[in-house]
């Protein structure tokens, strides 16, 4: 029975993402970040590799399935592109099954031409997706305190980020500059992490580029940040992952304990750096119920309120 609802979600992504609403980061002109340089959109192979306006798409569910929970995805792709399609829509529709409302971030990736500081623009993007979420709540059915983010490999970087960095760097001097940022919860799936020991070598080289000192490293390195500020956490990795090191969930995992956050990881001993929705080898097929399992334990997903 999951798989064939897994099927059906997957159908209906296929047949109405082209129709997703596609919103916006920034006003014209106040674009944070910018050295003035004109780039335009790279997309290829369903991937983003080039981002001129960065965005997200709006996956929101009718309010008579709505239970007012959201979820900022932040697709992966090793900094160098942003897999929206496989990384976003295909979780969109699952989340959606559960009447959960989902927004697909496109963030700038920081090897772009465009940018003054390369490191500082995904999370400034991040954290103005959240803003206009929570600014936008009710025209969305949304219930502010239930708007959380979900990472996926190098995405994982930019949600741990998102969920540590207490600094408001997406300051525009616009309305929503007063608006919290601050995820709820996290979801991270074979997450990069740390820019340490065992960073994800990509990763790392694009993310930090030629500026790798000790001070760099440390800021950029969650688990090195984790504090109060940090939301409640469910953390899915794979052993044999050969691409991130699964010791970048752990080392996060281990630093949440530390500062007494909220925290569920779960290492599988299979499923490489591919964890799929479905048909995953042995007991990794078991990820997405212990995450429905999660969310209505930590009351993430709640009965709908608006029936």
């Amino acid at each position: 029975m999951k798989k064939i609802a897994i099927a059906i979600c997957c159908l209906c992504y296929l047949t109405q993402m082209q129709a997703q609403q596609f919103i916006p980061l920034w006003p014209d002109g106040k674009k944070p970040n910018s050295n003035g340089k004109k780039i335009t959109d790279s997309i290829n192979n369903e991937r983003i590799w080039r981002v001129a306006t960065p965005g997200m798409y709006a996956f929101t569910v009718p309010k008579s399935d709505n239970n007012g929970s959201t979820v900022l995805i932040c697709p992966g792709g090793g900094y160098e592109r942003v897999s929206y399609i496989y990384n976003g829509f295909t979780f969109a529709k699952w989340f959606n099954s559960l009447g959960i409302n989902v927004f697909v971030l496109v963030y700038r990736l920081p090897h772009q031409t465009d940018l003054q500081q390369r490191q500082l623009a995904p999370l400034q993007d991040a954290q103005r997706a959240m803003k206009i979420i929570r600014a936008n709540a009710a025209q969305w059915n949304i219930k502010t305190d239930k708007i959380g983010v979900m990472g996926i490999s190098a995405g994982g970087h930019v949600a741990s980020m998102l969920g540590t960095h207490a600094n408001d760097e997406s300051a525009v001097k616009d309305s929503l500059d007063g608006v919290a940022y601050r995820p709820d919860f996290m979801v991270l799936l074979s997450p990069v992490i740390t820019m340490g020991k065992y960073a994800h070598p990509g990763s790392k080289k694009i993310f930090l580029g030629a500026d790798t000192t000790v001070t760099m490293v440390e800021k950029y390195s969650g688990e090195l940040q984790v504090s109060s500020f940090t939301p409640p956490s469910f953390i899915i990795h794979a052993l044999n992952d050969s691409s991130v090191n699964v010791r970048n969930s752990l080392l996060f995992y281990n630093a949440l304990i530390e500062k007494k956050i909220n925290a569920s990881i779960h290492i599988f001993p299979q499923g490489g750096h591919g964890i799929r929705l479905d048909e995953n080898p042995g007991s990794t097929d078991l990820w997405l119920n212990l995450l429905e399992l999660w969310m209505k334990e930590t009351g993430v997903v709640k009965p709908n309120p608006f029936k």
